[in-house]
């Protein structure tokens, strides 16, 4: 069974985030995210104009950077963005990122 336990951001360097916003197909499904009514969407459900594999490489990169959770539904994963962790270990972030839209 796949682990859907992401890291513990208290081990996070700033730098790691940083690298996996530098990307703007990444930008665009944290941004998506974050707009997202429910606060979750299926990865499938973010229109983004790349290959599969390419998709569930930048999703990846946001979950390995604590930036991102997932959680089974069925045959989905469903993502969040770990807006009270990462407000906590980096306040402001996700203002900015939501502002520089």
């Amino acid at each position: 069974m796949k682990d859907y336990t992401p890291p513990d951001l208290k081990q996070v360097e700033l730098a790691t985030v940083m690298q996996a916003l530098s990307e703007p197909c990444r930008l665009t499904i944290l941004r998506t995210l974050l707009a997202a009514p429910d606060g979750e969407l299926a990865c499938g459900d973010i229109p983004l104009d790349v290959s599969k594999a390419t998709r569930s490489h930048h999703f990846d990169v946001l979950f390995q950077a604590g930036l991102i959770a997932k959680r089974p539904e069925g045959a989905k994963c469903m993502t969040s963005v770990r807006r009270a962790e990462l407000q906590r270990r980096f306040p402001g972030l996700l203002a900015l990122v939501e502002r520089e839209s």
